[in-house]
Order: structure tokens, then C-alpha cells, then sequence
């Protein structure tokens, strides 16, 4: 299929860019920056803007940057750019090792890391690191800028805190000391992935001191699993408090069920993918020591 009829324009700053979305907001205007999730939405009819603000033009965002020690990372970084970055690979290993899960390479190739988070498919990997990663991103309106924590952006299933008129021009990532793993269980390579978790954990004289664990395909967001990086506090990351932390975990997962698997399944897959990334992430931070 094909899209219906819009309009367009390349505006060659973010200022511009807003002033369109302003201007054209009653044509339900939306940002294009990769593509990857809004033309599909498209090309099946299940999206409908009138008129698409692409952000290629405008310079500086596709930058990867470190402010202080915190890794910034624009809104027209491609997928591709951030998996190869070898700032991403120290400053966000995290991130860089879910980009090797996201789709495939052509898909990397045009999809950017910001749009991923954007668009806000609860099955997706980038929301879920984000929201492990404490991230912050940077959105740009009528008002002027501010900065969303993940916790309080993700809202729904492909609905975020972002006014329509404004743009999301970064992410912010700031450094966790520790070990990290992500871990998906995918029906194929490629595929969106049944569940997927993001885990960081930090170890010091043998026990943990820091988890922050999210997950993926288990919720109508990213949900972020407090009640397991607080069973791993102050722990030996052995067998049994790693297991501790998988029962606290999924205790209260409600996870809806679909063509890819039951809500029954999807915990059980969440049980073993959970065990698998603190697992990792563990044996990672002992490694640093």
C-alpha cells in the first residue's frame, strides 16, 4: 500500500522545524527523521499526517557527543553510526550491544537511536536501554527546550510525554560504573523480540551495590523492574540471589498476551531472560574489578 497524499518540507533549523509543526498542526504534522517507524505506519494507512517536517537538513544532529561524562547523542544519529561509535561502545556498552539486535543492517542503516525511542513500541530495544539507563531526552517547542526523564516518558504504547509541537533533538545517557547485558529472546533474528531486558549492575567487595534492570514485552511500556534491582541490593550475585530477584521481578508482571505467545509464556520467557541479563551483567562487573 501507499500513504495518503501530505505535504512536506526540509526546514534547515530546529527553530524552523517547531514553527511548521506550529503552523501545521491541524494537518496532525509529524517529524521525520529515519523513517523507519513512521513510513510503515504510512504505507499501511495507520498513521495519517498531512504534513511531514524532516530533520536532515538541519545541521548538528547527528552528532555523538560527550558532555562531561554524560554521551549525547542526536536526533539524526543513525542506528548504524551509534552501533560503530567507539564512544557509544565506552561510554553506553549497554546501548551498543541492544543496537546489534534492533532489525536488521539496512534498517540500522536509515533508523535513528531518537526516533527508535520516539516511537515507543513497548517491544522495542532502544526505549527499553533508555529507560535502564536513566536517560534523559531533550525536547524542543514553542517554549523553548526541557529535558524528560525516561521514567516519566514512556506514558503508553507508542505514546509519550513529547507535545505534538515539539521535537525530540537528543538523548542524553549518563555513565553507570559496572557491568551491563542485554538480553532478548526473539522468535527470529531481526524480529521484534517476544521479551527483552536491559540490565546494568555494579559490584564492589563481591556484592552488589547498584542494579537498574528494564524490560521489554511485558507491559504496555518499558517497564523497569525495581522490585528486582532492589532483591539484588547489597547481595552476593550468586544463584540464589539472582533468583531471588527473577521471583521479585515477575511477581507483578501483567504482561498482555498476543500472536507471538500467552501472557503465561511471556512470563516464563521473562523469567529466563531475566536470570540471563543479571547473570551477565554480574560476571561483567566482576570482571572490571
Amino acid at each position: 500500500m501507499k500513504p495518503p497524499s501530505f505535504r512536506y518540507s526540509s526546514p534547515a533549523t530546529v527553530p524552523d522545524a517547531v514553527a511548521l509543526l506550529v503552523e501545521h498542526a491541524e494537518e496532525d504534522a509529524r517529524v521525520l527523521a529515519g523513517g523507519q517507524s513512521l513510513v510503515p505506519l504510512m504505507n499501511f494507512r495507520l498513521a495519517h499526517p498531512g504534513f511531514l517536517v524532516d530533520l536532515r537538513r538541519v545541521p548538528g544532529l547527528d552528532s555523538i557527543r560527550m558532555d562531561g561524562d554524560v554521551l549525547v547523542l542526536g536526533a539524526m544519529v543513525r542506528q548504524s553510526a551509534a552501533e560503530r561509535s567507539a564512544e557509544v561502545r565506552v561510554a553506553a556498552p549497554l546501548l551498543a550491544e541492544a543496537l546489534g539486535h534492533v532489525a536488521h543492517p539496512p534498517i540500522r542503516n536509515s533508523g535513528t537511536v531518537v526516533g527508535s525511542i520516539a516511537h515507543a513500541d513497548p517491544a522495542a530495544e532502544l526505549p527499553t536501554v533508555a529507560l535502564a539507563m536513566d536517560a534523559e531526552m531533550t525536547a524542543v517547542g514553542p517554549q523553548g527546550e526541557r529535558r524528560i526523564p525516561a521514567a516519566e516518558f514512556f506514558q503508553g504504547p507508542f505514546t509519550t510525554a513529547l507535545a505534538s509541537d515539539e521535537i525530540l533533538t537528543e538523548v542524553r545517557l549518563p555513565p553507570f560504573a559496572g557491568g551491563h547485558a542485554f538480553v532478548e529472546f526473539a522468535r527470529t533474528h531481526g524480529n521484534f523480540a517476544v521479551v527483552g531486558v536491559a540490565a546494568l549492575v555494579a559490584v564492589t567487595d563481591g556484592r552488589v551495590t547498584r542494579a537498574a534492570i528494564a524490560a521489554s514485552g511485558v507491559g504496555p511500556t518499558p517497564v523497569r523492574m525495581t522490585a528486582a534491582e532492589e532483591a539484588l541490593g547489597g547481595a552476593v550475585p550468586d544463584s540464589a540471589a539472582i533468583g531471588a530477584a527473577v521471583d521479585a521481578g515477575t511477581a507483578g508482571l501483567q504482561p498482555a498476551g498476543d500472536l507471538q505467545g500467552s501472557a503465561a509464556t511471556r512470563i516464563d520467557i521473562a523469567r529466563a531472560v531475566l536470570r540471563d541479563a543479571i547473570e551477565r551483567a554480574a560476571e561483567r562487573a566482576q570482571d572490571r574489578r
